[in-house]
């Protein structure tokens, strides 16, 4: 899946550069990542661990988690919403936890 930059609203766009997210990032979220369990009803949530190695807020963060949620409204992906969470040692999709 190919995400263009109008696909990406204004306000999501926001968060985006709040949190440090890309849209490179998203497009592998959607393609490579695993799906998450905390989706509500009527919406999708991928998920993808990023090795980061890079300050995040005056700390070296070894990780970055990316979780997109969305929606499918008429064969079209609809954006709602990326969360970046920084840290180490995520639990990735098939892992238990």
């Amino acid at each position: 899946m190919i995400i263009k930059n109008t696909d990406i609203h204004n306000h999501l766009m926001m968060r985006m550069l709040q949190r440090g997210i890309t849209k490179e990032e998203i497009e592998i979220v959607l393609n490579q990542g695993w799906e998450v369990k905390d989706a509500k009803e009527g919406t999708l949530g991928r998920a993808f661990v990023f090795p980061h190695n890079q300050d995040w807020e005056g700390t070296l963060q070894e990780e970055k988690e990316v979780t997109v949620y969305y929606k499918i409204k008429g064969g079209r992906t609809i954006l709602l919403t990326a969360i970046a969470r920084y840290g180490k040692g995520f639990i990735r999709g098939g892992e238990k936890q």
